[in-house]
C-alpha cells in the first residue's frame, strides 16, 4: 500500500517541505534510501546523509536546516525519532492486519472467538479456548485446552500456548516462544533415580507483555507462574516454574531464572543472568550482564559479577582484578626484600 507525503504528514501533525504528492510504500534508513522509501534523520552526525538519500520522503525535526539543496522531500515534527517510532508502529499494524481461518487449520467446534481473528495455516486451537477481539494466530501455533487469550494479541509463527494459560490484552508473543510446558519437577529416590512430579498449575500472563522469539515460560507446580502487566522479555530466556515477575521488568537475552523466584517491578536485567530459585528481589533492582544472583535482593541495588555484588564495589575492584599479576610480582619482590633484611 502506498501513502503520499501529505497522508504521512496529516498522520504526524507535520509541515512538508516539498513535493507534497509524493508516494511511498516501504521504510529505510537514511544511508540506505532509494526510490519509494520513508526515512527520517534525528541524528545530527548523520545531517550529511540528507544530501545523498535517495529516499522519497525524510522526517526531520523542526529546528533542522538544509545548508543547500535537498532531493527528498521533508515532513518537519517536533520529535524526527518519535514520529517515526510511530510510523513504525502503524506500519506494523497494517502489515499484521489479518483476517480469517486459513486451511489446513484446525479448531475445536466449542473454542469461542471475537471480532476480526486470524488463524494461519497448520495450527491447532483446542477445546474450551476463549479468544478475544482481533487475535492474530500465524501459522503452525498451537494453543491447548482451556487457554484464554484477551483482545489485542498476537502469537506470531511456530509458538506453543499450553493449556490452562491465561493471557491478557494487547500482548505479542514471538515465534518459537513456548508457554506452559512442564515446570523441571523431580523428586530424588533411594536408588538414585528421580519420579516425575506432575505440574498441575498454570502461567498468567497480563496486559502488555512481549514475550521474545524461543522464550519459555513454565507452567507451575502448583498455583501460577505471573508475568505481570507491562514486562517486556527478549528472546532465549527461561522462566521456571511458579516465577513472578513485577510490573514493567525488562529482562534482555538468555536469563535463566529458577523456580519460586519472585522479581519486583520496573527491574532491569541483562543478558546472561543466572538467578537462583527461591528469591526475592526487590522493585528498581539493576542487574549487568553475566551477573549470577544467588541471593535476596533490596530495592533499588544495582549488581554486578558472579556472585553479583554491588556495581560500585565491582567497578572498583576490577581495577584490581586486571593488575593481579603484577600484584602479585610486587608482592614476591617484597616478601624477597623482606627476607633479606632479616
Amino acid at each position: 500500500m502506498k501513502f503520499t507525503a501529505t497522508q504521512i504528514a496529516e498522520i504526524l501533525e507535520g509541515e512538508i517541505i516539498g513535493n507534497p504528492n509524493v508516494e511511498v510504500s516501504k521504510l529505510s534508513k537514511i544511508e540506505e534510501g532509494e526510490n519509494g522509501s520513508l526515512t527520517f534523520l534525528s541524528n545530527p552526525k548523520y545531517n550529511n546523509h540528507i544530501y545523498t538519500t535517495k529516499a522519497s520522503v525524510t522526517i526531520v525535526n523542526k529546528a533542522f536546516v538544509a545548508e543547500h539543496g535537498v532531493e527528498t522531500t521533508m515532513i518537519k515534527v517536533e520529535d524526527a525519532y518519535g514520529a517515526f517510532t510511530k510510523i513504525l508502529e502503524f506500519y506494523s499494524q497494517f502489515k499484521n492486519n489479518k483476517t480469517g481461518i486459513e486451511t489446513p487449520s484446525k479448531i475445536h467446534e466449542n473454542v469461542k472467538y471475537g471480532t476480526n481473528l486470524y488463524l494461519g495455516s497448520f495450527s491447532t486451537i483446542s477445546s474450551n479456548v476463549i479468544l478475544g477481539d482481533n487475535v492474530k494466530i500465524y501459522p503452525n501455533c498451537f494453543i491447548g485446552e482451556n487457554v484464554v487469550i484477551g483482545n489485542n494479541v498476537s502469537i506470531f509463527a511456530g509458538a506453543k500456548i499450553h493449556s490452562e494459560t491465561e493471557i491478557g490484552n494487547n500482548c505479542a508473543i514471538y515465534s518459537g516462544a513456548i508457554i506452559g510446558a512442564d515446570g523441571f519437577g523431580f523428586a530424588p529416590n533411594a536408588d538414585g533415580t528421580f519420579t516425575k512430579i506432575p505440574q498441575i498449575g498454570n502461567v498468567i500472563i497480563e496486559d502488555n507483555v512481549d514475550i521474545g522469539a524461543g522464550t519459555t515460560i513454565d507452567r507451575a507446580t502448583m498455583g501460577s507462574t505471573i508475568i505481570r502487566k507491562g514486562v517486556k522479555l527478549d528472546n532465549q530466556i527461561q522462566i521456571a516454574h511458579n516465577v513472578e515477575i513485577g510490573e514493567n521488568t525488562v529482562i534482555a537475552a538468555q536469563t535463566g531464572i529458577a523456580g519460586s523466584t519472585k522479581i519486583g517491578k520496573n527491574c532491569m536485567i541483562g543478558g546472561q543472568v543466572g538467578i537462583a530459585g527461591h528469591l526475592v528481589i526487590g522493585n528498581n533492582v539493576r542487574v549487568q550482564a553475566q551477573s549470577g544472583v544467588g541471593r535476596n535482593i533490596k530495592d533499588n541495588e544495582i549488581l554486578q559479577g558472579s556472585p553479583s555484588f554491588g556495581y560500585n564495589d565491582f567497578s572498583k575492584s576490577y581495577v584490581h582484578f586486571k593488575n593481579l599479576p603484577k600484584i602479585v610480582l610486587e608482592l614476591e619482590e617484597l616478601k624477597k626484600t623482606l627476607k633479606n633484611k632479616q
